[in-house]
């Protein structure tokens, strides 16, 4: 089902005077995004060995929690086109009321629970003191510099994977203790599931809705369709804030358990409210390349089609953080839940190209996060030993 001339309007720009996504793009996405993750990179390996010469572990440790929240407002900026691609390009929300919808819908869903933050920093058991606080460095920046690639392309990676890739890959080339069992079970795994169920739920609630309105007017359908879709999509960066923050929590939980400052088993109400803080901000500075991928490169969109992958998609991230406490990719899963929802007009309706390129940077996400993050570790390592 689409609405009259759906496929047509979606391919227009946005309207007299109003610049292109692929314009917004150069405009509002960090334009010194490499330099930052430069001096990040310098900055924690200057730290660190000065930090393993000194015994300043206090300075050090604040240094990892502020690049921990530099990840956090990345992931920000990455994914906030998970929860308002969709509505963007079929016209149900304007650019700008859907950002700021997005970014307060992060920072209630950031509020929401800590489980999947506990279940991230319980990953790997790293060394105490200093040489902790090295291996988490690295991890997040191995994570940094992975989203910063993927979103240069437009590639909707995940930003959640890439963390867990860039933690472990610190872990390993510091042969810090990881729990390979976590990670089967509260990652692998749900990175594999979450996608084909994200996949066949928006398939079949999209059949429902083809079905249930099958003898309506079109033009009538599609307005209704995105009215619903305004909720869809702050039910969708609910999920998102509920499920991302949590997960930039868990590694500065990990960062004060190595320094003795927490003992793991919560997390401070100050960890909290700076996630929620700063994945809000990230989320409002707009993700826009990543946006046209999602929005307008793996189908034409309408209203329902954006409906059935934002509600499906809200679903399972919901499931994944409340019931497993598994912190799941909200890009894989509404990515999937939009090929899904596609996949019912016609299988030669998803762009399986575009496609395919996604799924091969979620499969190449956590190896060479990973490998960014022991390379960082080695250097560190090296001259500080």
């Amino acid at each position: 089902m689409s609405t009259p001339g759906g496929a047509r309007v979606l391919a227009k720009p946005g309207g007299e005077g109003t610049p292109s996504l692929s314009e917004q793009a150069t405009r509002r996405v960090p334009a010194k995004a490499w330099l930052a993750l430069l001096i990040g990179v310098l900055a924690v390996t200057g730290a660190s060995l000065v930090g393993l010469r000194t015994g300043w572990e206090t300075a050090v440790l604040v240094l990892v929690v502020l690049i921990a929240l530099g990840f956090d407002y990345t992931n920000g900026f990455h994914d906030a086109a998970n929860a308002i691609a969709t509505s963007v390009s079929t016209r149900a929300l304007t650019p700008r009321a859907a950002l700021v919808m997005a970014a307060l819908m992060n920072l209630l869903g950031a509020l929401l629970g800590v489980q999947v933050a506990k279940t991230v920093s319980e990953v790997i058991t790293p060394p105490a003191g200093l040489h902790g606080l090295t291996v988490v460095a690295a991890g997040v920046l191995g994570a940094i510099t992975w989203n910063l690639i993927t979103w240069y392309f437009g590639l909707p990676s995940s930003s959640s994977h890439a963390l867990i890739g860039g933690v472990v890959g610190a872990g390993l080339a510091s042969a810090s203790s990881v729990s390979w069992s976590t990670v089967l079970d509260k990652v692998a795994i749900p990175m594999i599931v979450s996608p084909v169920v994200g996949f066949l739920l928006a398939y079949l609630v999209m059949v429902a809705i083809l079905w249930i309105f099958r003898r309506s007017n079109p033009r009538r359908v599609g307005r209704r369709f995105r009215i619903a879709q305004s909720l869809s999509a702050a039910s969708m960066a609910l999920g998102h804030g509920l499920q991302d923050a949590q997960k930039t929590m868990g590694i500065i939980v990990l960062a004060l358990v190595t320094t003795g400052h927490s003992d793991g088993q919560s997390v401070p109400l100050w960890v909290i409210l700076s996630c929620a803080g700063v994945l809000s901000a990230g989320t409002y500075a707009g993700g826009w390349r990543i946006m046209r991928t999602l929005g307008r490169k793996v189908i034409e969109l309408d209203p329902p089609k954006g409906f059935a992958a934002e509600s499906t998609a809200s679903i399972v991230l919901y499931s994944a953080a409340y019931i497993w406490h598994a912190p799941i990719s909200t890009t894989h899963t509404i990515t999937s839940a939009i090929m899904g929802a596609g996949a019912t007009q016609r299988l030669s309706a998803v762009r399986w190209g575009v496609a395919g390129n996604i799924v091969l940077a979620w499969v190449l996400t956590m190896p060479m996060a990973g490998l960014v993050a022991a390379v960082v570790y080695a250097v560190v390592h090296f001259f500080g030993a």
